[in-house]
């Protein structure tokens, strides 16, 4: 088959269809006679003179001649006419050497004068196009030659000159760090100069994979920086990826960071066109709840292929071919919405009605070469260099990305529109590819807050060690997850995806193991430093419960005492040293004999009540009458409870039946629902694996590509038992994509929470797959979830063309009905669908009847055919937790609920007995948050608020701080010592 055929079997336009579409769009039939046609473009192109441009174009070589005005001979000429400024009918005639073939009168109409502005970089993906390693190399390379070339380019005019943005700050500074003093003073002179810039986000990230606090330490680097060597980071990129959180507007705003260029890529993945993307006119002004804002430039597929917009009109190839598109694509950006349509790269759905671009200034990238992680060329700026030899208008500049900016906020800032909230990312759904990983790093973004506290509280200060984990964490959620080709296994390009894929899992393997050895030393320097302040006691050991979370709570610690410090057959007793009263516990002994690789003693689980936020209370061991009672085993009915739930499980169906809320009286499961509460859902899509880019072939208007849906069968109850602190159902399942499923569901006296745990065992298949776990409450609309630095819900603003079918959400879903609140929250898995569960590929239609309490944890898919991995297996564990209260409402509900998951209560063994209690730090406002304490009196804040408040910090030692914090927004206090 030729490859005329494949292009039009498969339907996907290369660069040369592409660059057709914007001729044959951009050009009027003005003559067709025997089998011959002459196209006419009247362009925005004027010469120094005063003359502007019509392009005449015919299939065979003619004479053309503008009677009166301008004449060529060729296929394609260019002719001048003086610059109107109103429409103008001039006759063409077109000859050969017979004489006229034909006439046409056209009418010249008056043009924009353009100032473009080439902004020539290279998309780092931290793969993809190669194995990690070999593409930083790469970039480091790169930056080598951006110097050499503006060497090379220092005497043309300045118009023209090689100028370089460094898209992601992660290459440049490996490259400062190894190379020679005398190249990072010239870089830095570069960088002073204009000529290079060092944009703010250390690599290209899924966002809503980010913690708050790790967002905006992604950012410290820009002081560095400055203060390092004088140069100052005033933009962003936000490249490929198609959304971003609220957060990120504060996390730039407070770096001192005022511009964002986004390009997003579309991939067929997303239809914002369809959810109010062709109201988001460009650039604008995107603002968070905070107030902060930041000047927004975004270039979307249908404008030229995301961030290959440059490339598509050939600013990397010839300036000939730029000269033939360049002017075409601005002729069509000033009169029609989408210069393409339907069939190019990246579009799924029906044409779309968009206003032509307004603005006479264009944001214009460009790569080296029509690739992702391409190098510099000099091509661009010797392009500008004859082109504005050539022309007055359009005026090219060679410019990095924030001299775009600065020239709008002068010319145009009052003219941009404003857009709030969240801009929900389209490509969040990857996320879900790579399930296992990705929860070990939301666990390590949990326990590296507790880590620093624990560290700050105990003397030490472990800022470089927790800023170095939470790099890691973040590098996990940089945005590039395998392979161009993920299911290949080769050892370099494109299909290295077995060997990226390693990687990329194993640094969110190590990100959890650094976070974990982070918080296991704290604990012990916390101890020590306890202890030291102790005096000895009568006790045989004591803990100090932690409690990293903002508010007072009961909740259970989980504790290891040593055989070494209490013999494993001395009977103990749990004491409440701030009462006297003992607290009931229970013991799970590690016997050498079955775990002779571990450390021996026995793990102590106790209630632990009213323990204060950023405090701990005391705990003493001491004899015991008897060894702690054995678990009793309840009857098999699948019904557990303490006072404030009663929770029933339907072992025939496989799902929780009844949550019952013993203090409102009512109960929070749907029985009406369509899946049963906790259910495993399993669907299986027809449509094949292994195919890159396959989503931009597929289009799904209905459910016809649910191939399958099951559900978990044949559950078997394992365990339902009753301990001192609390009682406990085990099930086992049986469904498709898994070897087993096992349900753990956990009631604790005293805590008013419902703990769920699931564990898949599952099997790796290529096949297109989704596992939802489904969660359907007896409550209306969801009224608020959180969001990574902010609160959302069904009336808070998104930017337009936001993902509307998901959801990725930090840890909690919140309802608020009449009388009773509801909170749902979840550890491992961000992605949730409300009410309905949709099919995965556009426009992403809904699967079923639409139920306004249900939640679908979107635990795992592969549904991805690039970039993420096509497969995944092993063991797999999702936590969720519910609550519910009649006094505590929305937001508040929603920060306890996902306490008990997220910041668990810490039991920390001492030798000596410190003070019975101690609190370290409070906050006087219900809706502030404690994120962590650091080193030298540091308190970092997080508000849930939807209104600005002010709030007092209190900490012992240092004087009351007040500070003020803009709705849903971050403060970062330094106390003041006493």
């Amino acid at each position: 088959m030729t490859s005329r055929l494949l292009q039009r079997s498969l339907g996907s336009p290369d660069y040369d269809g592409i660059r057709q579409a914007l001729r044959d769009d951009t050009s009027t039939p003005v003559i067709s006679v025997r089998g011959l046609e002459v196209r006419v473009a009247v362009l925005p192109l004027f010469t120094h003179d005063g003359r502007q441009a019509v392009r005449v174009c015919s299939t065979e070589p003619l004479t053309h001649v503008l009677v009166g005005v301008d004449s060529g001979s060729g296929k394609d000429v260019t002719l001048l006419v003086p610059e109107v400024d109103a429409p103008r009918t001039l006759t063409l005639e077109c000859r050969d050497d017979a004489g006229v073939v034909g006439s046409a009168r056209i009418t010249v109409t008056p043009q924009r004068k353009w100032s473009v502005f080439v902004v020539h970089h290279s998309h780092l993906d931290i793969g993809y196009t190669d194995p990690q390693g070999t593409v930083l190399r790469h970039h480091l390379d790169y930056l080598d030659s951006a110097l050499r070339l503006a060497e090379e380019t220092a005497s043309w005019p300045d118009d023209a000159r090689f100028r370089w943005t460094v898209e992601s700050s992660m290459p440049a500074l490996k490259w400062l760090d190894a190379r020679p003093k005398e190249m990072v003073d010239s870089f830095a002179g570069l960088a002073r100069a204009g000529l290079i810039e060092v944009t703010a986000l250390p690599f290209q990230l899924h966002t809503e994979a980010c913690s708050t606090e790790e967002l905006h330490r992604q950012l410290r680097f820009i002081a560095q920086l400055e203060q390092r060597h004088g140069f100052t980071t005033r933009s962003a990129m936000h490249t490929d990826v198609p959304g971003a959180v609220v957060g990120l507007v504060d996390a730039l705003s407070q770096a001192g960071v005022r511009y964002l260029a986004a390009a997003h890529n579309w991939a067929g993945r997303s239809v914002p066109y369809l959810h109010g993307g062709d109201k988001l006119t460009r650039p604008f002004r995107w603002r968070a709840p905070s107030g902060n804002e930041i000047i927004v430039w975004f270039t979307d597929t249908p404008h030229g292929m995301a961030y290959m917009e440059g490339n598509t009109v050939g600013l990397t190839d010839s300036y000939e071919l730029a000269d033939d598109l360049l002017p075409r694509y601005l002729s069509a950006l000033a009169t029609r919405g989408y210069p393409y349509g339907p069939g190019t790269f990246g579009w799924q759905g029906p044409d779309a009605p968009k206003e032509p671009y307004e603005l006479d200034v264009l944001h214009l990238r460009v790569q080296g070469a029509h690739a992702d992680n391409a190098g510099p060329s000099i091509v661009p700026a010797t392009i500008a260099r004859r082109w504005n030899e050539q022309w007055a208008f359009p005026r090219l500049r060679s410019a990095v990305n924030s001299d775009f900016f600065e020239h709008v906020e002068e010319h145009y800032l009052d003219r941009l529109s404003v857009h709030e909230g969240d801009w929900t990312d389209w490509w969040a759904d990857g996320l879900g590819s790579g399930a296992r990983p990705l929860g070990y790093v939301r666990r390590a973004q949990s326990a590296l807050r507790v880590a620093e506290t624990l560290h700050t509280l105990a003397g030490v200060d472990a800022t470089e060690q927790i800023d170095a984990a939470y790099d890691k964490v973040a590098l996990f959620n940089e945005h590039t997850w395998g392979a161009a080709n993920p299911w290949e296994d080769a050892e370099e390009g494109g299909d290295s995806g077995g060997l990226q894929w390693t990687r990329k899992s194993s640094g969110a393997y190590s990100a959890q193991d650094d976070a974990s050895d982070l918080l296991h030393a704290a604990t012990r320097r916390f101890a020590a430093a306890l202890s030291e302040r102790g005096t000895e006691g009568g006790a045989l050991a004591s803990f100090a419960v932690f409690n990293p979370a903002t508010w007072a709570r009961t909740d259970v610690v989980r504790a290891f005492l040593p055989r070494d410090v209490v013999g494993s057959d001395v009977p103990i007793a749990l004491v409440d040293s701030r009462t006297g009263r003992t607290l009931p516990h229970h013991e799970e002994l590690v016997d050498p004999a079955d775990w002779p690789t571990r450390p021996i003693g026995r793990h102590v689980h106790a209630v632990v009540p009213d323990i204060p936020g950023y405090g701990y209370a005391r705990i003493d061991v001491v004899p015991g009458e008897a060894q702690a009672p054995e678990p009793v085993e309840l009857d098999r009915d699948g019904v557990i409870e303490n006072e404030f739930y009663r929770v029933a499980y339907d072992v025939r169906e496989g799902y929780v039946s009844s949550i019952f809320d013993k203090r409102a009286g009512r109960e929070l499961v749907n029985g009406e629902a369509a899946a049963g509460f906790g259910q495993y859902v399993y669907d299986q899509y027809a449509t094949a694996p292994h195919f890159n880019h396959m989503s931009g072939h597929v289009g799904a208007q209905d459910r016809t590509l649910l191939g399958d849906r099951a559900i978990g069968r044949g559950a078997v109850v394992k365990e339902v038992t009753r301990t001192a602190v609390g009682e406990k159902l085990v099930v086992e399942l049986q469904g498709k994509g898994v070897d087993w499923i096992r349900t753990t569901i956990e009631l604790h006296h005293g805590v008013p929470r419902l703990d769920l745990t699931y564990q898949l065992a599952k099997q790796g298949t290529p096949a297109k797959e989704a596992v939802f776990l489904a969660f359907p409450f007896a409550a209306g609309k969801a009224t608020a979830w959180e969001l990574t630095g902010g609160v959302g819900g069904p009336d808070v603003a998104r930017v337009p063309g936001s993902a509307e079918y998901m959801l990725p959400i930090r840890h909690w879903i919140a309802f608020d009905e009449p009388g009773l609140s509801i909170a749902w929250a979840t550890l491992e898995a961000p992605l949730v669908q409300l009410g309905t569960i949709h099919m995965p590929y556009a426009p992403f239609p809904p699967t079923l009847d639409e139920e306004d309490g249900t939640v679908y944890s979107w635990a795992l898919n592969n549904i991805w055919d690039t970039n993420f991995p096509t497969q995944q297996q092993g063991e797999t564990t999702f936590r969720y937790a519910v609550t519910s209260s009649v006094e505590a409402t929305g937001v508040r509900l929603g920060a306890a609920a996902a306490a008990g998951l997220c910041e668990p209560f810490v039991g920390v063994l001492v030798t000596d007995s410190p003070d019975v209690s101690e609190t370290y730090a409070s906050v006087d406002h219900p809706d502030v948050l404690i994120t962590s304490l650091g080193h030298d009196g540091v308190v970092r804040l997080q508000s849930l608020a939807a209104e600005p408040v002010r709030a007092t910090v209190t900490m012992p030692g240092f004087e009351p701080a007040e500070v003020s914090l803009p709705a849903c927004g971050v403060a970062v206090v330094r106390g003041t010592r006493q």
